[in-house]
Formats: C-alpha cells, structure tokens, sequence
C-alpha cells in the first residue's frame, strides 16, 4: 500500500465546551491525550455551534470522541441521542469521561437507561435555570429596573413622535428622522401607552 492509500489511524478527539467566554475550558480534558481539540464557548441549548458542527464533519471510523459529561455535549435529550447515534453510525466512539461512559453503537440496555437519565437532569438542569433566569428579570421589572437592551427611543421622543404622527407625518419619515428602524418605531408607541 503506498502511503496516499493508507487510511488514518483512529483518533482521540476532543471537544470542550463552556457555555461563557469568560469560562475555562482547560480542566475538562487535560489528562487526556488527544489528536485534536474541538472548543466550544458557547450554550448547549441546541447544536447549532461552530466547533461542535466542525467536530462531526471531522471525526471518521475508529476514531474516539472524548467529552467531559454528557452535559459538556448537549443539554437537551433529543440532541444527545442525536448526536451520539449520529456519530455511532460513523464507526466513531463517543466516551464520557465523568460518568465513565462509552457509546459504540452496540445495544445495551442499563448504559442506555443510564445515559438517558443522565441526558433527562442535563436538560432539567437547563430549564430551571431559565426559569431563575425569567423569574429574575420579572422580580427586577416589578421593582422598575429596565432589563434588556435600551430602548432607542426617550420617552420624550415618543411623546413628540406621537405629536407629530397627529399632525399628520408618517411613521416611515420619523422612523428615517429619529434613525430607528419602522419596527423599532412601533414597538415604542405601543410599549409607551
């Protein structure tokens, strides 16, 4: 076989992921050793993330991908299996190093319970955490704190956007004038009372 034929010995591949910039992800995998890393910093509420998309196109049979938790791949139960049976039917193992855990594509029931359940608090975990997150911008807004990005527009400008629009001027004119978008527009007359 001459060296262009050979196929590529399986890799240990790596994917990290935090869901800030501000996180550290050098912990997760460090006593491995791997081939390749892939790194996400960014939230696992879906799998539409650059390096996660980079890693599945990159992995190839006899490879091993090596994940820190379960939770590190996704936090969603449809996506995991997704994405664990996805990279099964490509001949490449999925480890989890935390639960000591390792997907071949071969049946067996009690890892299969295991990794669901561990998969099901993953995605628990994710929605009490955006229900704090709702229940503490409602708490903030009842006591008068703004949340969310400013608004374009004073309450003054509304005010005279308003008194002009009586006079007869068009929403698009005073969108242009105010440089606002008509939506923008819109969106404070109607949030304004």
């Amino acid at each position: 076989m001459t060296a262009a034929t050979t196929p590529r010995k399986g890799q240990n591949i790596g994917y990290v992921r935090v869901s800030t910039v501000v996180q550290n992800t050098e912990r997760q995998l460090e006593k491995v050793e791997l081939d390749r890393v892939f790194e996400e910093k960014a939230s696992a509420k879906d799998t539409k993330r650059p390096q996660l998309q980079e890693c599945m196109k990159y992995v190839r049979e006899g490879d091993t991908l090596h994940v820190h938790s379960i939770d590190r791949l996704a936090r969603n139960l449809q996506d995991l299996e997704s994405i664990v049976n996805t990279l099964n039917g490509k001949g490449v193992h999925v480890h989890f190093h935390k639960e000591g855990l390792t997907f071949t594509g071969e049946d067996n029931p009690t890892q299969t319970l295991y990794f669901q359940t561990i998969g099901a608090v993953a995605q628990f975990e994710r929605s009490i955490i955006k229900e704090r997150q709702r229940e503490g911008i409602a708490q903030a807004q009842s006591k008068g704190i703004h949340c969310g990005r400013k608004s374009k527009l004073t309450a003054n400008q509304v005010q005279k956007i308003r008194e002009r629009l009586s006079e007869g001027a068009t929403k698009k004119a005073l969108a242009e004038e105010y440089g606002v978008t008509r939506q923008t527009l819109y969106l404070a007359l109607r949030s304004n009372g």
